[in-house]
């Protein structure tokens, strides 16, 4: 099976840890069609499922609780399959995941009652060698930290990425505490609590 993208990761995990294991809400930078786009590929790949409910609610963006509806007006969820669990190292005791109130098709009978499973641990995330997150924390981790400057010219971002990658990528998705502090003769300076 093809290797899981960072935003695939994030989503299969935060659903992991849900009791309803619903996908949504999705990452807030995460909207419109990039949304479409990497539910699809979940989705495509079995990792992910649709789940037809009894809800007549409107699906919502501003919610961002259901997914779409469909076209008898019921809400349909997202919710992360048994293969979806496995591609991210979780296994699971049994198949009946489905949230309460949630089928797989269109019935009259009513949902099965579901079994709640203790919250999965976070998902330790690992950074491939080589790439420009793993040289930027690199360089916030030594002991002398690093410059905006300093990091634009090892990894040819330009400063509004640089600070984008530290709020985003270190501060929000990977929990890191970037601190910064202004140095004599070299301006302020980035750093990351040594690993």
């Amino acid at each position: 099976m093809n290797r899981l993208s960072d935003t695939q990761a994030i989503i299969l995990a935060a659903a992991a840890q849900r009791d309803d294991r619903n996908l949504l809400p999705l990452p807030g930078s995460l909207r419109g069609g990039a949304a479409v786009k990497v539910v699809g590929a979940l989705l495509a790949r079995g990792l992910t499922a649709e789940i037809v409910t009894d809800s007549r609610t409107k699906a919502d963006a501003a919610l961002n609780r259901f997914w779409r509806n469909d076209a008898d007006g019921r809400a349909i969820l997202l919710r992360i399959t048994d293969a979806g669990l496995a591609a991210i190292g979780i296994e699971t005791e049994d198949a009946n995941t489905a949230p309460v109130g949630a089928r797989d098709a269109p019935t009259e009978e009513p949902a099965p009652d579901i079994r709640t499973k203790p919250k999965a641990a976070p998902m330790a995330r690992t950074l491939r060698e080589g790439t420009k997150q793993a040289t930027l924390i690199a360089m916030l981790r030594a002991p002398e930290g690093a410059t905006i400057e300093e990091i634009m010219a090892a990894t040819g971002w330009q400063s509004h990425t640089v600070r984008g990658a530290m709020a985003g990528a270190l501060k929000k998705k990977l929990g890191l505490e970037v601190t910064s502090e202004k140095v004599e003769g070299r301006g302020r300076v980035y750093k990351l609590p040594a690993a």
